[in-house]
């Protein structure tokens, strides 16, 4: 017997660059599309790319929405990713991303929502979700970032994290949201020395696996594990945990 389809495919593309088909449109997160290279970040700091798109980006095909949790760093948004934002008709984003980046880019607040028309006649309301790139304090540092939650009258709910390291923020989501039928987390615990004392930037796996019960998730979608540098865990890192926990059935890793 062949198994139902997901009600909402979701498909990793490389980085933190993941494609959502929720409802007839098509979303797609943190565009990184660029071939392996280096970023300068100012002086003899570097990020480094170290493998391509699983898809490349003349594959991709329309995309109705970007939801980009932040703008200010190439390994989340990379020189492709920027000229692709010019043909998507709405790009949600933290609100001083969307001035930085201009043209069709909307600001949103934590739990401001937006509702979009869908192709098969319903509706989606994307809702922006707290995010914070670091420890306590982090933003003053690193610069603010965004999470997202979709959801509908007729299709399960999708966590999106973005570049999120806290599980008090994951907390407040899952009591507002929880739980959540999907949840995309941006995991592979980065860090960079001489930024806040190399403190975890984002999720790692273990963290994962504790937003993953926070959350109640049926599904978890490990993106953001994979293709830089500064990346100190992979998607092996993420697979060991939840299977340590028990939860390695809740994981899509392809």
């Amino acid at each position: 017997m062949t198994a139902p389809a997901e009600p909402v495919p979701v498909r990793v593309l490389g980085g933190p660059t993941v494609l959502i088909e929720y409802g007839g449109l098509r979303l797609l997160t943190d565009p990184t599309f660029d071939a392996p290279g280096d970023y300068s970040r100012g002086g003899d700091r570097f990020l480094s790319k170290t493998a391509p798109p699983r898809l490349p980006q003349t594959d991709l095909g329309p995309v109705d929405v970007v939801l980009l949790s932040h703008d200010e760093h190439p390994d989340n948004l990379d020189h492709s990713g920027r000229a692709l934002l010019a043909s998507v008709p709405r790009t949600f984003t933290t609100s001083g991303g969307a001035v930085r980046l201009g043209g069709t880019a909307e600001g949103l607040a934590p739990w401001q929502s937006v509702e979009l028309p869908r192709p098969d006649g319903g509706t989606l309301t994307v809702t922006g979700a707290p995010a914070l790139h670091g420890p306590d304090g982090a933003d003053a540092v690193i610069g603010e970032v965004i999470g997202f939650v979709l959801t509908s009258a007729d299709l399960p709910t999708v966590y999106v994290s973005g570049d999120n390291a806290s599980l008090e923020l994951v907390k407040e989501i899952a009591d507002r949201f929880g739980p959540v039928d999907t949840a995309v987390l941006f995991a592979g615990a980065p860090r960079i020395p001489g930024i806040l004392d190399g403190a975890l930037l984002v999720l790692d796996a273990a963290a994962a696996v504790t937003a993953a019960g926070l959350l109640g998730a049926r599904r978890v979608v490990p993106a953001h594990c994979d293709s830089w540098a500064h990346f100190t865990e992979t998607r092996d890192d993420v697979l060991a945990a939840f299977e340590e926990a028990g939860l390695a059935d809740r994981l899509q890793l392809d």
